[in-house]
């Protein structure tokens, strides 16, 4: 037990690390869909040979329909489609009462009052006949149609189909009417005309909420299948040709079986399969960052941020899934690649975006279509940012992933379908939105940065800006310590580019890496142009502890104005534990028999723990000292270089670092390339 409780007190880092990689595979295998998945990619093997073993129904499915089928019968019943007109059943009686009070407001009493009768007889008939056969409103649904066309009329809720012939229009009303009157004996055809024309009006009325609720009811009937597979009925063998025929049968089976649902023991069979998938691709993921970038490896902060994108890319796929309104393909996935590449390298950006797609592509639907589009889009992703020295860059980012899309999508169709026929503008689009999200990575990249105290290239550039306030306060008040941190910046990104490396991190950590010399700029040699020298008044341990100082000073600084720890590592390291050799070497010859107190003369370290660090220290001792030369040549320079970082490499200043001796005998060779290129060196030829 002593043991177990010691082993947990000592194993912290590892155990919290163990419990992540527990918890994301939970989290993804719990946003799983828990169904089974059709085992088959047939999707470019239209107008092909079937090459997987002969296919037999696992159970009874109806063929579905497609969706050029569903369209073309939806066609069918929109043209076929007779609109409903409602008759008016009230409007005869109302009309004859408005002609007895038309009649008691015109009628000249003179005229008589059999006249008076004979008249309303005649009218009243010429009504019955007019609003018996139907007067229709006129309707866009049957304008410019035949006299022949057929609608529904609805009377008392009892629907009978007649054709347009069959009704009077408004002015066929009026004519009928005045041909009666004038072919009428005993009765004043003018008068009873002005009467009429004031009776007649519609009575078979468009009935707009009727048409519409049946045409919709019509639709919704269309059986989306036509015929039945029943169970162990052979769908195709092996090496028959997939016709459209057999495709679209593979489509509703696939479909059918995507969506069955599960019963207790093949959700167990499920979940355990979908643990061994899952287990396995972030096993990789994980295996990967231990042998190949132990830093980020051993960096649990790291690891949750790696793992956190990754559920969030998985999280995002099951809502497309899930709500199929929309396609998988508007998703953003070339984000996480994105982003990653902004606060580690392009391996581990490619690494971890081809696990993701590997995890997704199991949940998506066109399995290899889908992971061969994401990964290509992913891939051009990184390598459009693999050097990002400003925002537009994003911006680039977004146009190029769009059109690899759209290359891609176009190729795999254009395999499967054998054209491009039924390619749409709206396939591009979930493209372009897609690649539009993209640029969310943006404040993306800022979030996570203040999440999880991580710095990322893009805050980088804004800190290697030489116009930044604190750059140009060290400008202004240690202008020769600005100069020194400008040649180190140049030396250690050449180097730290040369043998693999953050170029932009080291440039960044390099111009900030001596901001503590601004407090006392006098007292460091690079800022004394009137000849005097502080230094020369003090004693030799108090002129340490003022040089020393500087880095303390410089963590403070930094810390003030809230650098990221990233950028304050190279000031905390950049002189490691080595000794102010100069003023150690004075004191001993002062004083010879005077015992020395060493930690008053030695740098307070830690010693450089990465190849960044590292190539800095190497790079500022170089730079520095290569001031102090009197001549300028390739073997003074090559002496000076080898015996200052030969001298690092004996005091143990790299052995926490990432650095080989190959990597070193690089540096060299750059450093002094660059310093003969400083100091206008020309290389002396064989005579």
């Amino acid at each position: 037990m002593k043991k177990v409780v010691s082993f947990i007190r000592h194993s912290h880092p590892e155990l919290y690390r163990a419990l992540l990689f527990v918890i994301a595979i939970t989290v993804v295998v719990g946003i799983f869909p828990k169904q089974g998945k059709f085992r088959y990619e047939f999707q470019n093997l239209k107008g092909k040979p079937w090459f997987h073993e002969d296919l037999i129904a696992p159970f009874d499915f109806a063929i579905k329909k497609t969706a050029e089928e569903l369209a073309n019968e939806k066609a069918g019943i929109l043209k076929n489609f007779k609109p409903y007109f409602k008759v008016d059943t009230k409007m005869l009686k109302v009309k004859k009462e408005e002609l007895m009070s038309l009649m008691e407001q015109k009628w000249d009493e003179w005229k008589g009052k059999a006249a008076k009768q004979r008249t309303i007889e005649v009218i009243n008939d010429v009504l019955d006949t007019i609003y018996t056969k139907g007067i229709i409103e006129p309707a866009d649904v049957i304008e410019n149609r035949p006299i022949d066309y057929s609608i529904n009329v609805l009377n008392e809720n009892v629907a009978v189909e007649r054709d347009l012939v069959d009704f009077f229009t408004l002015n066929g009303a009026y004519t009928y009417a005045q041909k009666r009157l004038n072919t009428t004996a005993n009765i004043d055809a003018k008068f009873a005309s002005g009467v009429l024309e004031k009776l007649i009006d519609h009575s078979i009325l468009y009935d707009k909420a009727t048409s519409d609720k049946i045409q919709k009811q019509a639709i919704e009937e269309i059986s989306p299948s036509r015929d039945i597979i029943l169970k162990d009925q052979a769908i195709v063998s092996k090496g028959e040709l997939v016709d459209l025929k057999k495709y679209q049968i593979l489509q509703s089976l696939k479909s059918e079986y995507d969506g069955q649902s599960v019963g207790t023991g093949s959700y167990l069979l499920i979940l355990i399969g979908q643990l061994l998938i899952v287990s396995l691709c972030l096993s990789v993921l994980i295996a990967f960052l231990a042998f190949f970038r132990k830093d980020i490896f051993q960096d649990n902060t790291k690891i949750t941020l790696i793992l956190l994108l990754v559920i969030l890319q998985v999280s995002m796929a099951n809502l497309a899934i899930n709500y199929q309104s929309f396609s998988i393909y508007i998703l953003p996935f070339c984000i996480l690649p994105i982003i990653i590449r902004s606060f580690f390298d392009t391996r581990v950006a490619l690494f971890v975006h081809l696990v993701t797609v590997l995890i997704i592509a199991f949940m998506a639907p066109n399995r290899f279509e889908f992971a061969f589009i994401e990964l290509l889009g992913g891939m051009v992703a990184i390598f459009s940012i693999v050097n990002m020295r400003n925002r537009s860059q994003i911006f680039i980012s977004s146009v190029i992933i769009f059109l690899t899309y759209c290359v891609a999508f176009t190729g795999i169709t254009i395999i499967q379908e054998g054209g491009v026929d039924v390619l749409t503008w709206f396939d591009y689009a979930w493209f372009g939105v897609s690649a539009t999200l993209t640029l969310f990575s943006y404040p993306l990249i800022f979030i996570f940065e203040k999440i999880f105290g991580l710095t990322s290239d893009v805050s980088l550039l804004e800190l290697s800006d030489t116009n930044g306030k604190l750059l140009r306060e060290l400008a202004y008040r240690a202008p020769g310590t600005f100069q020194h941190s400008l040649q180190v910046a140049n030396l250690a990104e050449d180097a730290i580019f040369s043998i693999g490396g953050n170029a932009l991190l080291v440039r960044t950590g390099a111009l900030y890496h001596d901001i503590g010399k601004m407090e006392m700029p006098m007292y460091f040699i690079e800022n004394q142009s009137n000849g005097i020298n502080p230094h020369d008044e003090m004693s030799f341990d108090e002129s340490a502890t003022i040089i020393i100082g500087h880095v303390i000073k410089g963590i403070e600084i930094a810390k003030k104005h809230k650098l990221p720890e990233q950028i304050i590592d190279f000031i905390r390291t950049h002189h490691g534990t080595t000794l102010t050799s100069y003023f150690y070497r004075s004191f001993q010859k002062a004083f010879p028999n005077e015992e020395i107190d060493e930690a008053k003369f030695h740098y307070p370290g830690p010693i450089p723990f990465s190849k960044e660090t590292a190539v800095l220290m190497m790079a500022d001792s170089v730079e520095a000292a290569s001031r102090s030369l009197k001549k300028y040549d390739a073997e003074t320079i090559d002496n000076l270089v080898e015996r200052i970082i030969d001298f690092q490499i004996s005091q143990n200043q790299f052995v926490n670092a990432d650095v080989t001796f190959r990597d070193i005998n690089t540096i060299k060779k750059i450093f002094k390339k660059k310093l003969m290129n400083v100091y206008h060196v020309r290389v002396e030829y064989p005579r």
